[in-house]
């Protein structure tokens, strides 16, 4: 009787590791019942905030679309550019939607879904100041926003006599364009008419094009259940439209092949 306890507790104990091991992010997101997105506010149309202060968006968009196909709640992780991966790293967050683009060395620390938008970066600046490339910006002055594409672009291919300004957020970069602190900054393209907008008297226009990026959703490295789930996901809501719905809704334009073609 004792060696068939011990025999038991033994083969229970296994199935408990095994479970253990098996377990992974997708079991944990619909056991909690709800789904953690990144979302970073100050990047519009992507994430911002509506006149009662409620997070909005394209990303806000479609993260609350799949929270509802996975019939869960949505949460919002608030974030910023730099702080986006850390969020997958630490747990802070079960995915990240938050105009985060594909680049091979992000992708040695997560993981990529499908693309779902696009996002293209470029360099502005007053209409007086004369750049048309990356050579012009020699013993510039430029302003880009901490752990972005862009950033990344500028460090690696920028010219050695430019100096780069990184700012936390894009909100932060803004303002100091705004208030004359830096006149030449790398964005995203969508942002540099509501610059302008807010203040006419700077003369702010879109230099030259930096890169195209197809969008993607951040998973956690290794977590491939829940990556081909959000693959599955993706596909489907460009299959029947609703995403490019929401494209519709923010640039007024369908989503272009790079997206519709995957």
């Amino acid at each position: 009787m004792r060696r068939f306890v011990i025999a038991a507790l033994a083969v229970t104990a296994l199935m408990g590791v095994t479970h253990a091991a098996n377990a992974d992010a997708l079991d944990d997101i619909r056991k909690s019942g709800k789904i953690r997105v990144a979302i970073d506010l100050g990047v519009p149309p992507y994430g911002m905030t509506d006149a009662q202060m409620q997070p909005t968006g394209l990303d806000v968009e479609a993260a609350k679309l799949l929270a509802k196909d996975w019939g869960l709640q949505f949460e919002h992780v608030p974030t910023t550019g730099a702080s986006r991966i850390p969020s997958l790293q630490t747990g802070k967050a079960d995915l990240v939607i938050s105009s985060l683009s594909y680049t091979p060395e992000r992708a040695k620390v997560i993981d990529f879904s499908k693309g779902y938008a696009v996002l293209r970066t470029v360099i502005a600046a007053p209409k007086s100041v004369n750049v048309k490339s990356l050579a012009d910006l020699d013993g510039k002055t430029v302003g880009t926003v901490r752990g972005t594409t862009h950033d990344t672009q500028l460090t690696k291919e920028g010219p050695k006599g430019m100096k780069l300004v990184r700012y936390e957020d894009d909100a932060t970069e803004a303002q100091a364009f705004l208030s004359g602190q830096v006149d030449i900054f790398s964005t995203a393209e969508m942002i540099v008419p509501q610059l302008d907008k807010k203040n006419p008297a700077r003369q702010v226009e879109l230099k030259f094009v930096l890169d195209n990026f197809k969008l993607a959703i951040g998973v956690k490295k290794d977590e491939k259940r829940l990556l081909e789930e959000v693959d599955k996901w993706v596909l489907a809501n460009i299959k029947n439209g609703k995403l490019n719905e929401l494209n519709k809704k923010y640039f007024g334009s369908d989503l272009p092949e790079l997206i519709v073609k995957q």
